[in-house]
Protein backbone atom coordinates (compact mmCIF):
# COMPACT_ATOMS: atom_id res chain seq x y z
CA UNK A 1 0.00 0.00 0.00
CA UNK A 2 1.12 3.82 -0.34
CA UNK A 3 3.04 4.68 2.63
CA UNK A 4 0.18 7.24 4.34
CA UNK A 5 0.46 8.94 7.06
CA UNK A 6 -1.49 7.22 10.46
CA UNK A 7 -2.99 11.02 10.89
CA UNK A 8 -3.78 11.03 6.76
CA UNK A 9 -6.58 8.22 7.93
CA UNK A 10 -8.90 10.61 9.23
CA UNK A 11 -12.16 9.46 8.74
CA UNK A 12 -11.24 5.61 6.85
CA UNK A 13 -9.52 4.44 9.80
CA UNK A 14 -12.55 5.41 12.43
CA UNK A 15 -14.76 3.83 9.65
CA UNK A 16 -12.89 0.43 9.56
CA UNK A 17 -12.67 0.61 13.24
CA UNK A 18 -16.68 1.04 13.65
CA UNK A 19 -17.34 -1.93 10.84
CA UNK A 20 -15.08 -4.10 12.44
CA UNK A 21 -16.76 -4.08 15.76
CA UNK A 22 -19.17 -6.64 16.68
CA UNK A 23 -21.63 -3.75 18.38
CA UNK A 24 -21.57 -1.21 15.52
CA UNK A 25 -22.72 1.81 15.57
CA UNK A 26 -24.87 2.47 12.06
CA UNK A 27 -25.24 5.90 13.03
CA UNK A 28 -21.34 6.73 13.02
CA UNK A 29 -20.97 4.90 10.14
CA UNK A 30 -23.20 6.84 8.20
CA UNK A 31 -21.20 9.70 9.02
CA UNK A 32 -17.85 8.09 8.50
CA UNK A 33 -18.22 6.84 4.98
CA UNK A 34 -19.55 10.00 4.10
CA UNK A 35 -16.21 12.00 4.87
CA UNK A 36 -14.24 9.18 3.38
CA UNK A 37 -11.91 8.46 0.40
CA UNK A 38 -13.25 5.69 -1.65
CA UNK A 39 -10.50 4.56 -2.69
CA UNK A 40 -8.20 4.71 0.14
CA UNK A 41 -10.79 3.32 2.03
CA UNK A 42 -11.03 0.44 0.17
CA UNK A 43 -7.24 0.06 0.05
CA UNK A 44 -7.36 0.17 3.68
CA UNK A 45 -9.79 -2.48 4.09
CA UNK A 46 -8.10 -4.61 2.25
CA UNK A 47 -4.46 -4.13 3.68
CA UNK A 48 -5.76 -5.02 7.27
CA UNK A 49 -8.13 -7.75 6.04
CA UNK A 50 -11.54 -6.51 6.52
CA UNK A 51 -13.11 -5.97 3.48
CA UNK A 52 -16.33 -8.29 4.33
CA UNK A 53 -16.28 -6.15 7.46
CA UNK A 54 -16.95 -3.29 5.70
CA UNK A 55 -19.38 -4.62 2.97
CA UNK A 56 -21.30 -6.41 5.53
CA UNK A 57 -21.86 -3.06 7.93
CA UNK A 58 -22.19 -0.60 4.13
CA UNK A 59 -24.81 -3.08 3.49
CA UNK A 60 -27.11 -1.99 6.22
CA UNK A 61 -27.08 1.13 5.21
CA UNK A 62 -29.43 3.23 2.99
CA UNK A 63 -27.72 2.88 -0.26
CA UNK A 64 -28.14 6.13 -0.88
CA UNK A 65 -25.36 6.77 1.71
CA UNK A 66 -22.67 5.16 0.35
CA UNK A 67 -20.70 6.23 -2.89
CA UNK A 68 -22.42 3.89 -5.67
CA UNK A 69 -17.98 3.76 -6.99
CA UNK A 70 -17.43 2.38 -3.02
CA UNK A 71 -20.71 -0.69 -3.03
CA UNK A 72 -19.80 -1.98 -6.69
CA UNK A 73 -15.99 -2.43 -5.69
CA UNK A 74 -16.90 -3.67 -2.43
CA UNK A 75 -19.70 -6.50 -4.06
CA UNK A 76 -16.87 -7.31 -6.62
CA UNK A 77 -14.49 -7.80 -4.22
CA UNK A 78 -16.68 -9.73 -2.14
CA UNK A 79 -17.86 -11.90 -5.06
CA UNK A 80 -14.33 -12.77 -5.31
CA UNK A 81 -14.00 -13.85 -1.76
CA UNK A 82 -16.74 -16.05 -2.30
CA UNK A 83 -15.43 -17.95 -5.14
CA UNK A 84 -12.38 -18.24 -3.24
CA UNK A 85 -13.94 -19.60 -0.21
CA UNK A 86 -16.14 -22.34 -1.87
CA UNK A 87 -13.18 -23.22 -3.76
CA UNK A 88 -10.73 -23.77 -1.04
CA UNK A 89 -13.91 -25.34 1.17
CA UNK A 90 -13.82 -28.53 -1.31
CA UNK A 91 -9.92 -28.64 -1.00
CA UNK A 92 -10.03 -28.21 2.41
CA UNK A 93 -12.31 -31.39 2.64
CA UNK A 94 -11.19 -33.49 0.38
CA UNK A 95 -7.66 -33.07 2.11
CA UNK A 96 -8.53 -34.48 5.03
CA UNK A 97 -10.38 -37.35 3.41
CA UNK A 98 -6.68 -38.37 1.53
CA UNK A 99 -5.72 -37.84 5.04
CA UNK A 100 -8.31 -39.64 7.01
CA UNK A 101 -8.18 -42.79 4.32
CA UNK A 102 -4.17 -42.86 5.68
CA UNK A 103 -5.09 -42.76 8.59
CA UNK A 104 -3.23 -39.66 9.16
CA UNK A 105 -5.06 -37.07 12.26
CA UNK A 106 -5.49 -33.53 11.39
CA UNK A 107 -7.39 -30.49 12.79
CA UNK A 108 -8.10 -27.62 10.77
CA UNK A 109 -7.07 -23.76 12.32
CA UNK A 110 -7.75 -19.88 11.31
CA UNK A 111 -9.23 -20.18 7.60
CA UNK A 112 -12.82 -21.12 6.48
CA UNK A 113 -13.12 -22.96 10.70
CA UNK A 114 -12.29 -19.69 12.01
CA UNK A 115 -14.60 -17.79 9.71
CA UNK A 116 -18.07 -20.02 10.51
CA UNK A 117 -16.84 -19.76 14.47
CA UNK A 118 -16.11 -15.97 15.09
CA UNK A 119 -18.66 -14.91 11.85
CA UNK A 120 -21.04 -17.44 11.25
CA UNK A 121 -20.13 -17.29 7.54
CA UNK A 122 -16.62 -19.00 6.11
CA UNK A 123 -16.36 -16.32 3.47
CA UNK A 124 -16.83 -13.44 6.35
CA UNK A 125 -12.87 -12.88 6.19
CA UNK A 126 -10.40 -13.14 3.72
CA UNK A 127 -7.53 -15.66 3.94
CA UNK A 128 -5.01 -17.07 1.30
CA UNK A 129 -4.44 -20.52 2.75
CA UNK A 130 -5.36 -23.61 4.23
CA UNK A 131 -3.50 -24.47 7.83
CA UNK A 132 -3.76 -27.94 9.11
CA UNK A 133 -2.29 -29.59 12.40
CA UNK A 134 -0.58 -32.85 11.76
CA UNK A 135 1.69 -34.72 14.41
CA UNK A 136 4.84 -34.99 13.61
CA UNK A 137 5.44 -38.98 13.45
CA UNK A 138 2.87 -38.28 10.17
CA UNK A 139 4.63 -35.67 8.29
CA UNK A 140 6.27 -37.83 6.04
CA UNK A 141 3.47 -39.51 4.82
CA UNK A 142 1.34 -36.24 4.72
CA UNK A 143 4.07 -35.28 2.44
CA UNK A 144 4.24 -38.00 -0.03
CA UNK A 145 0.24 -37.79 -0.31
CA UNK A 146 0.46 -34.05 -1.06
CA UNK A 147 3.23 -34.68 -3.92
CA UNK A 148 1.42 -37.20 -5.26
CA UNK A 149 -1.76 -35.53 -5.03
CA UNK A 150 0.20 -33.09 -7.56
CA UNK A 151 1.49 -30.39 -4.60
CA UNK A 152 4.86 -28.90 -4.96
CA UNK A 153 6.57 -29.24 -1.23
CA UNK A 154 8.80 -26.53 -0.31
CA UNK A 155 10.31 -28.79 2.19
CA UNK A 156 11.33 -31.93 0.61
CA UNK A 157 11.75 -35.40 1.71
CA UNK A 158 15.35 -35.49 2.54
CA UNK A 159 15.37 -33.14 4.87
CA UNK A 160 12.10 -34.24 6.81
CA UNK A 161 14.89 -37.25 6.83
CA UNK A 162 17.23 -35.22 8.15
CA UNK A 163 15.59 -33.73 10.46
CA UNK A 164 14.61 -30.82 9.91
CA UNK A 165 12.26 -28.73 11.20
CA UNK A 166 10.90 -25.64 9.37
CA UNK A 167 8.61 -23.05 9.89
CA UNK A 168 5.83 -24.66 8.44
CA UNK A 169 5.58 -27.50 5.93
CA UNK A 170 4.16 -25.27 2.50
CA UNK A 171 2.83 -27.00 -0.35
CA UNK A 172 1.15 -25.44 -3.74
CA UNK A 173 -0.08 -26.34 -7.07
CA UNK A 174 1.33 -25.19 -9.97
CA UNK A 175 -1.66 -24.60 -11.39
CA UNK A 176 -3.57 -22.59 -9.34
CA UNK A 177 -2.65 -20.01 -6.32
CA UNK A 178 -3.88 -22.98 -3.87
CA UNK A 179 -1.15 -22.78 -0.63
CA UNK A 180 -1.53 -25.68 2.36
CA UNK A 181 0.51 -25.09 5.15
CA UNK A 182 0.86 -28.22 7.88
CA UNK A 183 1.76 -27.21 11.03
CA UNK A 184 2.51 -29.36 14.96
CA UNK A 185 4.35 -28.84 18.21
CA UNK A 186 7.40 -28.28 16.18
CA UNK A 187 6.92 -25.71 13.94
CA UNK A 188 4.48 -23.78 16.32
CA UNK A 189 7.37 -21.84 17.76
CA UNK A 190 6.09 -18.83 18.50
CA UNK A 191 3.86 -20.95 21.19
CA UNK A 192 6.32 -19.63 24.26
CA UNK A 193 6.42 -23.53 25.16
CA UNK A 194 5.62 -26.65 22.99
CA UNK A 195 2.17 -26.89 22.66
CA UNK A 196 0.33 -29.56 23.84
CA UNK A 197 -0.59 -31.06 20.18
CA UNK A 198 -1.83 -34.50 22.11
CA UNK A 199 -4.28 -32.51 24.46
CA UNK A 200 -5.78 -30.69 21.31
CA UNK A 201 -6.74 -33.38 19.64
CA UNK A 202 -8.40 -35.10 22.55
CA UNK A 203 -10.27 -31.11 22.81
CA UNK A 204 -11.55 -31.76 19.27
CA UNK A 205 -14.84 -29.83 17.92
CA UNK A 206 -16.61 -30.43 14.67
CA UNK A 207 -17.72 -27.06 13.31
CA UNK A 208 -20.40 -27.47 10.50
CA UNK A 209 -18.73 -26.40 7.22
CA UNK A 210 -20.57 -26.17 4.09
CA UNK A 211 -22.94 -29.69 4.35
CA UNK A 212 -20.40 -31.15 6.26
CA UNK A 213 -18.27 -31.37 9.52
CA UNK A 214 -14.65 -29.91 9.57
CA UNK A 215 -12.43 -31.02 12.71
CA UNK A 216 -11.09 -28.13 14.75
CA UNK A 217 -9.76 -26.69 17.86
CA UNK A 218 -12.15 -26.50 20.75
CA UNK A 219 -13.37 -22.49 21.01
CA UNK A 220 -10.93 -21.89 23.35
CA UNK A 221 -7.51 -23.34 22.30
CA UNK A 222 -8.20 -21.65 19.17
CA UNK A 223 -8.64 -17.84 21.10
CA UNK A 224 -5.37 -18.75 22.42
CA UNK A 225 -3.93 -19.59 19.17
CA UNK A 226 -5.41 -17.12 17.34
CA UNK A 227 -3.55 -14.26 19.86
CA UNK A 228 -0.44 -15.75 19.71
CA UNK A 229 -0.50 -15.63 15.52
CA UNK A 230 -1.83 -12.00 16.37
CA UNK A 231 1.39 -11.47 18.52
CA UNK A 232 3.43 -12.94 16.51
CA UNK A 233 3.11 -10.41 14.18
CA UNK A 234 2.71 -7.53 16.29
CA UNK A 235 -1.07 -6.97 15.64
CA UNK A 236 0.02 -5.58 12.36
CA UNK A 237 -3.81 -6.02 10.90
CA UNK A 238 -6.94 -5.19 12.12
CA UNK A 239 -8.32 -8.59 11.10
CA UNK A 240 -6.57 -10.47 13.55
CA UNK A 241 -8.18 -7.85 16.23
CA UNK A 242 -12.06 -8.07 14.79
CA UNK A 243 -11.15 -12.36 14.63
CA UNK A 244 -10.88 -12.04 18.70
CA UNK A 245 -13.45 -9.63 19.05
CA UNK A 246 -16.09 -11.87 16.60
CA UNK A 247 -15.00 -15.17 18.47
CA UNK A 248 -15.53 -14.21 22.19
CA UNK A 249 -18.95 -12.54 20.86
CA UNK A 250 -20.45 -15.25 18.98
CA UNK A 251 -18.98 -17.75 21.10
CA UNK A 252 -21.29 -16.91 24.62
CA UNK A 253 -20.26 -20.44 26.18
CA UNK A 254 -16.75 -20.02 26.22
CA UNK A 255 -15.17 -21.57 29.38
CA UNK A 256 -12.82 -18.81 30.16
CA UNK A 257 -11.11 -20.93 32.85
CA UNK A 258 -10.43 -23.20 30.14
CA UNK A 259 -9.03 -20.43 28.21
CA UNK A 260 -6.95 -19.31 31.19
CA UNK A 261 -5.18 -22.78 31.86
CA UNK A 262 -4.54 -23.20 28.15
CA UNK A 263 -2.68 -19.91 27.80
CA UNK A 264 -1.13 -20.73 30.96
CA UNK A 265 0.05 -24.10 29.62
CA UNK A 266 1.85 -22.52 26.40
CA UNK A 267 3.25 -19.36 28.72
CA UNK A 268 0.80 -17.01 26.70
CA UNK A 269 -0.76 -15.23 28.95
CA UNK A 270 0.41 -12.50 28.25
CA UNK A 271 -0.03 -12.67 24.37
CA UNK A 272 -3.87 -13.48 25.48
CA UNK A 273 -4.28 -10.58 27.99
CA UNK A 274 -3.19 -8.31 24.84
CA UNK A 275 -5.47 -9.65 22.40
CA UNK A 276 -8.38 -9.11 24.55
CA UNK A 277 -7.17 -5.44 25.65
CA UNK A 278 -7.04 -4.49 22.44
CA UNK A 279 -10.42 -6.11 21.01
CA UNK A 280 -12.08 -4.71 24.19
CA UNK A 281 -10.12 -1.29 23.65
CA UNK A 282 -10.22 -0.49 19.97
CA UNK A 283 -13.62 -2.60 19.30
CA UNK A 284 -15.64 -2.89 22.12
CA UNK A 285 -16.18 -5.88 22.96
CA UNK A 286 -17.71 -7.29 26.16
CA UNK A 287 -16.04 -9.28 28.29
CA UNK A 288 -16.99 -10.84 31.50
CA UNK A 289 -16.10 -8.91 34.44
CA UNK A 290 -13.85 -10.93 36.08
CA UNK A 291 -11.77 -11.97 32.93
CA UNK A 292 -12.11 -7.99 32.57
CA UNK A 293 -10.43 -7.12 36.10
CA UNK A 294 -7.45 -9.79 35.23
CA UNK A 295 -6.55 -8.71 32.04
CA UNK A 296 -6.66 -4.94 33.44
CA UNK A 297 -4.23 -6.15 36.20
CA UNK A 298 -1.51 -6.97 33.67
CA UNK A 299 0.09 -3.71 32.95
CA UNK A 300 2.56 -4.75 30.85
CA UNK A 301 -0.29 -6.36 28.37
CA UNK A 302 -2.00 -2.70 28.18
CA UNK A 303 1.53 -0.97 27.28
CA UNK A 304 1.72 -3.49 24.59
CA UNK A 305 -1.64 -2.74 23.22
CA UNK A 306 -0.76 1.19 23.43
CA UNK A 307 2.38 0.85 21.46
CA UNK A 308 0.49 -1.47 19.21
CA UNK A 309 -1.94 1.35 18.40
CA UNK A 310 0.91 3.62 17.20
CA UNK A 311 1.50 1.42 14.02
CA UNK A 312 -1.65 -0.62 13.46
CA UNK A 313 -3.74 2.34 11.41
CA UNK A 314 -0.50 2.11 8.58
CA UNK A 315 -1.23 -1.99 7.91
CA UNK A 316 2.40 -2.61 8.55
CA UNK A 317 3.45 -0.08 6.52
CA UNK A 318 5.38 1.27 9.25
CA UNK A 319 6.37 -1.59 11.23
CA UNK A 320 8.50 -1.53 14.56
CA UNK A 321 12.38 -2.08 13.59
CA UNK A 322 14.72 -4.79 14.81
CA UNK A 323 15.29 -3.14 18.27
CA UNK A 324 11.73 -2.48 19.42
CA UNK A 325 10.92 -6.03 17.65
CA UNK A 326 12.98 -7.81 20.10
CA UNK A 327 11.89 -5.92 23.26
CA UNK A 328 8.19 -5.92 22.06
CA UNK A 329 8.79 -9.77 21.86
CA UNK A 330 10.50 -10.33 25.21
CA UNK A 331 7.75 -8.10 27.23
CA UNK A 332 5.13 -10.74 25.24
CA UNK A 333 6.75 -13.21 27.02
CA UNK A 334 7.20 -11.81 30.40
CA UNK A 335 9.37 -12.58 33.36
CA UNK A 336 13.51 -11.92 32.58
CA UNK A 337 14.64 -15.35 31.89
CA UNK A 338 11.99 -16.64 30.15
CA UNK A 339 11.66 -13.54 27.83
CA UNK A 340 15.53 -13.71 26.80
CA UNK A 341 15.18 -17.37 26.91
CA UNK A 342 12.49 -17.34 24.32
CA UNK A 343 13.87 -14.22 22.45
CA UNK A 344 16.98 -16.50 22.01
CA UNK A 345 14.96 -19.69 20.86
CA UNK A 346 13.30 -17.27 17.89
CA UNK A 347 16.37 -16.19 17.15
CA UNK A 348 18.84 -18.90 17.07
CA UNK A 349 16.32 -21.65 15.36
CA UNK A 350 17.04 -22.24 11.97
CA UNK A 351 14.08 -22.49 9.74
CA UNK A 352 13.98 -23.26 6.22
CA UNK A 353 15.10 -19.70 5.24
CA UNK A 354 18.18 -20.93 6.77
CA UNK A 355 19.16 -23.55 5.44
CA UNK A 356 21.80 -24.01 2.94
CA UNK A 357 20.89 -24.33 -0.29
CA UNK A 358 21.91 -28.08 -2.34
CA UNK A 359 22.19 -29.24 1.66
CA UNK A 360 18.96 -30.53 2.68
CA UNK A 361 20.14 -33.84 3.76
CA UNK A 362 22.80 -32.46 6.47
CA UNK A 363 21.18 -32.02 9.64
CA UNK A 364 20.51 -28.05 10.69
CA UNK A 365 23.91 -27.23 12.52
CA UNK A 366 25.86 -24.91 14.40
CA UNK A 367 26.65 -22.90 11.21
CA UNK A 368 22.92 -22.78 10.22
CA UNK A 369 22.29 -21.54 13.87
CA UNK A 370 24.90 -18.92 13.71
CA UNK A 371 23.56 -17.64 10.24
CA UNK A 372 20.06 -16.72 11.44
CA UNK A 373 20.30 -13.88 13.44
CA UNK A 374 22.19 -12.08 10.83
CA UNK A 375 19.84 -12.72 8.49
CA UNK A 376 16.81 -11.48 10.39
CA UNK A 377 19.07 -8.24 10.71
CA UNK A 378 19.48 -7.72 7.44
CA UNK A 379 15.39 -8.87 6.44
CA UNK A 380 14.36 -5.93 9.04
CA UNK A 381 16.92 -3.80 9.32
CA UNK A 382 17.18 -3.09 5.19
CA UNK A 383 13.35 -3.98 4.73
CA UNK A 384 11.50 -2.77 7.47
CA UNK A 385 8.51 -3.72 5.98
CA UNK A 386 7.79 -7.49 6.96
Amino acid sequence: MPSFEPDSFDSEWPLLLECASPRPDLRRIAELVHSADGPRLLELAEDHGVTGHLAARLRELDPSLVPRETLQALLKKQRAQIFISLRMTAELFRLLDCFASAGIAALVVKGPVLAVQAYGDPAMRGYGDLDLLVCQRDIRHATELMIADGYSAQVPLSAIDAGKIPGQYLFSRPDSNLLVELHNDFTLRYFPRRLPLEKFFERQIRVPLDGREAPALSVEDELVLICIHGAKHFWERLMWIADVAALITRQAGINWDRVTASSREVGAERMLHTGLGLAEDLLRMQLPGRVSMQMKRDEVAARLARQVRKWLPAAGDTPPGLFERAVFRMRMRGGLVAALAYLLRLSLSPTEEDWQTGAEENRPGFLSTLRRPFRLARKYGRDRKS
